[in-house]
């Protein structure tokens, strides 16, 4: 008699309704979308609230808006209670737009139809190759974006917000030296090279990036004073020369490998003899466990054409753009820290 199948621990009772609910996971990106532009997490900040008294605050149909809590709160974001009233939960108070940590501006860009569309797209990807993006919407995102400052706008504080927690980690998980200068390159609004400043107090660095994110960098405060500078440029052209220690922070993942390539020899360039290179990236692990790195390659792929990769692909595109791997490190954050040197 041929043996009984096992079902893997990890598999699903009900197969069916599994798949039926992951098929229907655009429904929890719209809702969650539609706490974050009600604000329905600022207005639970002082305690529970009603659904009437949601709607009647945010100028919504009550029962429409019951519906989408509950379905909300069935995920862990919003907590009913015995009475019918909706509190915050963990996950919630992330989409308070005066929280210190608030992922709201990350939600809104995330779930905006740019990227919404974009993800409808992939299975057009996937024939073709290329970025989805580049299909829909007929310039690639960083060129679309130029045009479009509304969208720019969108996406530099969704990105801004999306990063800070890796800011945080990263900062926190590498030994930067006492002294130096830190040059972060495609730095954004500066975020990662705040948090490494105040951390190691005679450091200095320089934000390189485009004019749109320089505009709103974040680097103006009263206890870095003196210790930072900006510049703009095309980082494919050149970067900052005399650095200590260069970051590329989720800047590869954007591109394909020939671009990339392109990328590391001009930091190479850049870079004085005992100069340090640091990618912060997610590094996908082997196998099929979960990691948040999987999601973010899909995005990739549908977005950029750009990818996330594991160890061994890094060390073959360092050595490509005339680096030497010298060690990964985990942080706290989905990214890690890879090391290099000039080879």
């Amino acid at each position: 008699m041929a043996p009984t199948p096992t079902r893997p621990a990890d598999e699903p009772g009900d197969l069916a309704t599994h798949l039926m609910d992951q098929a229907m996971g655009h429904l929890f990106s719209a809702a969650l979308r539609t706490a974050a532009h009600y604000r329905i997490a600022d207005h639970l900040a002082a305690g529970p609230r009603t659904p009437e008294q949601l709607a009647a605050a945010t100028g919504t149909h009550a029962p429409h808006l019951r519906r989408v809590l509950r379905y909300l709160a069935a995920r862990g974001i919003f907590r009913e209670d015995t009475a019918g009233a909706y509190q915050l939960t963990p996950a919630a108070r992330r989409l308070r737009s005066d929280a210190p940590d608030s992922l709201l501006p990350a939600v809104l860009m995330l779930t905006d139809d740019l990227f919404l569309r974009t993800s409808a797209g992939l299975t057009e990807a996937v024939r073709y190759g290329g970025a989805a993006f580049e299909r829909l919407f007929g310039a690639p995102l960083f060129v679309h974006l130029e045009s479009d400052p509304a969208q720019r706008e969108l996406f530099d504080a969704g990105m801004s917000s999306l990063a800070a927690p890796v800011d945080e980690a990263v900062a926190a998980a590498y030994p930067f030296p006492d002294t130096g200068t830190v040059v972060d390159v495609g730095g954004g609004r500066g975020g990662l090279l705040r948090a490494v400043l105040r951390r190691h107090p005679q450091l200095t660095g320089v934000l390189f990036d485009l004019a749109p994110p320089l505009a709103h960098h974040l680097l103006d405060t009263d206890d870095l004073k003196g210790r930072w500078r900006t510049q703009e440029g095309d980082f494919f052209a050149a970067v900052p020369q005399g650095g200590d220690v260069y970051i590329l922070k989720h800047v590869l993942h954007d591109w394909p490998d020939d671009a990339c390539r392109r990328l590391l020899r001009t930091c190479r360039a850049a870079m004085a003899p005992g100069s340090r290179l640091l990618i912060a990236d997610c590094v996908l692990p082997p196998g099929n466990a979960p990691h948040f790195g999987k999601t973010m390659d899909v995005a990739m792929l549908a977005v950029l054409d750009g990818r996330e990769r594991n160890a061994d692909e890094f060390a073959a595109l360092l050595a490509a753009g005339g680096f030497r791997l010298t060690r990964v490190l985990p942080t706290a954050s989905y990214s890690s820290v890879v090391e290099a040197v000039a080879d």
